[in-house]
């Protein structure tokens, strides 16, 4: 098996995004995670902020608020035609060959493909709280409710639109804990890995 495509799902505050980053640059292969927004932005015409709700995040902590989002007439929400677009977005970049992608349900939307390495990034909580409250100068008391809401809200997504149950470490090749490998290690331990099987 080789592996073309990395996919990284991560825990908010587990340091996914700057992991998915470290091996982008390691293996020389682009790295997707806000440039799908800007892409899906270019192809509909919404603003990024209004894209980045509707892309990863359920509208509320709860399944249930799908029954009550908008349709059109042929029963499609905002959030479904968001969802179609970002899938073919995905798709297309990853046809054009090797990458990373973070998040927005690449490793469901990939799946069945052999080329695919997945992988979770989880990190203990107070080591996440911490470095949500470094980069986003919050107290740690806001930064544990940010974590949980957007997991939660993560989550959800995640479930509504692949069925599948988000962070389920049967979904992936690999789990890491950030906190105790250390997002460097976790960066090497991926593109040794991708090497391996290229």
């Amino acid at each position: 098996m080789s592996n073309k495509i990395i996919t990284i799902g991560r825990e908010y505050g587990s340091g996914g995004k700057y992991i998915g980053e470290l091996v982008a640059g390691k293996l020389g292969i682009p790295f997707y995670d806000k440039e799908i927004m800007e892409k899906i932005a270019e192809q509909t015409g919404f603003v990024n902020e209004f894209i980045e709700r509707l892309a990863e995040y359920a509208p509320s902590k709860n399944i249930f608020s799908y029954a009550f989002v908008g349709r059109n007439s042929a029963g499609e929400s905002m959030e479904d035609y968001i969802q179609n677009v970002q899938r073919k977005i995905i798709l297309d970049l990853a046809a054009k060959g090797p990458c990373v992608f973070v998040g927005r349900s690449a490793d469901y939307i990939l799946r069945g493909k052999a080329d695919t390495l997945n992988v979770f990034i989880c990190g203990d909580a107070e080591a996440k709280k911490e470095r949500i409250c470094k980069f986003h100068s919050t107290t740690p008391e806001e930064a544990a409710k940010l974590m949980r809401d957007t997991d939660k809200k993560r989550s959800i997504n995640y479930k509504y639109y692949t069925g599948e149950t988000w962070g389920n470490i049967k979904n992936y090749t690999m789990v890491l804990n950030s906190t105790q490998i250390g997002v460097e290690k976790c960066a090497d331990i991926i593109a040794q890995v991708y090497m391996s099987k290229s």
